[in-house]
């Protein structure tokens, strides 16, 4: 799981316990004026397949840094349907897909700072 933070137009995802370790990053941040979309991670969606730095068993965890075509994405998910997707565009990521305690109200929170 992660904690989002929203600071006026900064979101800053905070990477939580053990998983700070698995993705080799304590946070990530970017500016709302960045985001393209908002939704809940569809089950069957897989990181690129580049892992650069973090960790990736099937179907179990995706933490850290994925590159592939032209993406550079930030996972956190242990895939139990709790995900986010956020797509972002002219940033440090193309995409977060990220753990949250209760997604719909993630959504809505960034849906209405935006």
């Amino acid at each position: 799981m992660v904690e989002l933070e929203v600071d006026g137009t900064t979101v800053t995802v905070h990477v939580t316990g053990a998983h700070r370790v698995l993705a080799l990053r304590e946070h990530v941040s970017f500016d709302l004026n960045q985001v393209k979309g908002i939704t809940k991670a569809e089950v069957d969606l897989r990181p690129p397949w580049l892992r650069a730095p973090g960790t990736f068993f099937p179907g179990v965890i995706a933490a850290g840094t994925f590159r592939g075509k032209g993406r550079k994405e930030f996972w956190d998910t242990l895939f139990h349907e709790q995900a986010v997707r956020i797509d972002l565009a002219g940033g440090e990521f193309t995409r977060l897909v990220i753990d949250v305690e209760d997604p719909d109200h993630a959504i809505r929170m960034l849906a209405a700072a935006a």
